[in-house]
């Protein structure tokens, strides 16, 4: 029965594995879409989060079924709870690909000074999201510590784009609806760090059973 277990806690690992690789390409994907200004790349985001949302419910169907039908012991049952949180913050990084590709989808290749900074972010965010989980199957406490404190390189990104989106106002005021486009975009990255921080703290409560907001 055990080793029926274990077979089924590698399955969901190497699930897990399979959908942050999705996460990470739909915002590559995004990101190369907003600097080519390519519409059509735009649009396979939408259909890379569709396979994520899907993931999302397998890996979750199978986190209930491991729940229900099996007796997970206290470091199993945190694994399990931890790959539920997981899996949530995963789907709203797709939703959020998903975002910033449909806006790219109207900006038609238009292009400022504050794109190359975005496109550090978007790195950045990518980055954070590929460790955390990494984090999660090495069960490596200190990568996932390493994301946490990364997520503060990201909020000093937004900060800069915001204040160069404002100066690009200020100088251009016909093109401000493009330049409030760009703030979105470069908000909907911060939520994706965000988003790989919570992945990095439910690794670090899945292996030492505290969590930050206990």
């Amino acid at each position: 029965m055990r080793n029926r277990f274990e077979q089924q806690l590698f399955e969901l690992n190497r699930e897990i594995i399979e959908m942050g690789a999705l996460c990470e390409e739909a915002i590559e994907a995004a990101a190369k879409a907003l600097i080519d200004g390519d519409v059509i790349l735009a649009e396979t985001v939408k259909e890379n989060g569709s396979a994520i949302d899907q993931m999302e419910r397998d890996i979750e169907s199978r986190c209930m079924k491991l729940l229900l039908h099996q007796q997970p012991v206290a470091k199993d049952l945190r694994l399990i709870s931890a790959a539920l949180k997981i899996i949530t913050d995963m789907e709203r990084i797709g939703d959020q690909a998903e975002d910033i590709a449909e806006i790219v989808a109207f900006l038609n290749g238009h292009n400022m000074d504050g794109m190359k900074l975005i496109t550090e972010m978007a790195g950045e965010t990518t980055r954070m999201v590929t460790s955390s989980v990494d984090a999660f199957v090495k069960k490596d406490v200190e990568l996932a510590r390493n994301v946490i404190a990364r997520d503060d390189i990201v909020d000093t990104y937004f900060s800069k784009v915001k204040r160069g989106i404002i100066t690009w106002i200020a100088e251009n005021p016909e093109d401000g609806e493009f330049a409030l486009d760009l703030l979105m975009i470069s908000k909907y990255f911060e939520r994706i760090g965000d988003h790989a921080t919570n992945i990095a703290e439910w690794v670090i409560y899945s292996v030492t059973g505290i969590h930050k907001e206990v």
